[in-house]
């Protein structure tokens, strides 16, 4: 651990006591659990929140294609994804919106017929704006007009999202051919005033228009709200509906705890497996040995069979002993995590001669 924290550390040119104070580590089960937690989403900064499952799969394949994890850690991430895709498809923990700008991207899609066909308007090209517009694109959103006070800021944005831009000269003619009107500036004032939205909606009276300002202070003047056809949507309507979500997603906690001791328990039974691996392997090696020695005193005895005949006989004695060793080997897998696991391993290399020395373990008195 030391090692990993030095060469984090050197990679970025900063000293060991500038990084430690913002570091932690687990060891073992606690790990093992945060690993979990992680992956189902309940330990982000957001409750739920999706993409940190993609960035454990893509940590894994990071690390496999660098030959950097191995077996049990390979087992591990496995498990932690697993537990996330079960959290997410079995729970509600992940399908309420949980931030300012999903809840905005989610009332858009509820208000429209066919969210691909609507012509979304956002109003800035800050971080509130950028993650509206990845939320939008996720739901499916196609056609999408960026405007900001200059191109220059809106260009990257734009580029990213394959959206048409615009400057606030052209702030009035944007807003006309909206079907839906996301406004998230750093403005110190309102941009949109009850007067500009009411010259616009008398142009095109029969056709609604959402607007949702997540800007604060808000970029979009409050009456606008009173204005027919209009549905206005502030930060203080979103974060009573936030919290809303926020708690159904809290309530779905125990459910995704649930899972994640399932999972956990599926991966604690596999790390005791592994003890039982070298008995089992002693146990197959055996049994391959003896095998080999009959064989060959029978092939000895029939000199005079073919190569065909001498295949099957081997075939047949291979199978025979795969038939034989398969199920103590699994059993001796299942009971790995018993509390009387080398009770069971003793008993094993004592019933099948490979300890002479070994006497028989967790004999209990018979009752007189």
């Amino acid at each position: 651990m030391a090692r990993t924290i030095s060469d984090l550390a050197g990679a970025h040119n900063i000293s060991l006591s500038e990084l430690k104070p913002h570091l932690y580590h687990y060891l073992g089960s606690q790990a093992v659990q945060h690993l979990l937690e992680v992956s189902s989403g309940l330990d982000s900064l957001v409750l739920g929140e999706p993409q940190i499952l993609g960035q454990v799969t893509h940590a894994l394949q990071l690390a496999r294609g660098q030959n950097t994890v191995g077996h049990i850690l390979s087992r591990l991430f496995q498990n932690a994804i697993r537990t996330g895709k079960r959290a997410r498809t079995e729970t509600l923990i992940s399908h309420n919106p949980a931030s300012v700008s999903s809840l905005a991207a989610s009332l858009a899609e509820k208000k429209v017929s066919s969210i691909d066909q609507a012509q979304i308007t956002v109003v800035g090209a800050g971080k509130m704006a950028e993650l509206a517009v990845e939320a939008l694109r996720k739901r499916g959103a196609e056609r999408i007009l960026v405007v900001n006070r200059t191109l220059e800021r809106a260009l990257s944005l734009g580029q990213k999202w394959d959206a048409e831009l615009a400057t606030f000269e052209q702030l009035e003619s944007a807003i006309e051919r909206a079907d839906i009107l996301i406004a998230s500036t750093g403005a110190p004032h309102t941009l949109i005033d009850a007067s500009m939205v009411e010259s616009i909606m008398q142009k095109r009276p029969e056709r609604p228009l959402v607007m949702i300002d997540i800007a604060v202070p808000r970029d979009i003047d409050a009456m606008a709200g009173n204005i027919e056809n209009i549905s206005l949507y502030d930060m203080d309507g979103l974060h009573v509906q936030l919290e809303d979500s926020l708690s159904k997603r809290s309530a779905e906690v125990p459910q995704v705890e649930e899972i994640i001791a399932e999972q956990k328990a599926l991966f604690d039974a596999f790390l005791a497996s592994l003890d039982m691996l070298p008995l089992i392997n002693d146990l197959k090696k055996q049994a391959e040995e003896i095998r080999q020695m009959e064989l060959q005193k029978t092939l000895r005895r029939m000199p005079n069979l073919g190569s065909q005949e001498r295949k099957r006989i081997e075939i047949l004695t291979q199978a025979l002993v795969k038939k034989l060793i398969d199920a103590p080997a699994a059993n001796l897998r299942q009971v790995s995590s018993d509390t009387h696991a080398v009770c069971y391993a003793k008993a094993t290399r004592v019933l099948f001669n490979m300890d002479k020395n070994t006497a028989l373990p967790c004999l209990e008195e018979r009752p007189q």
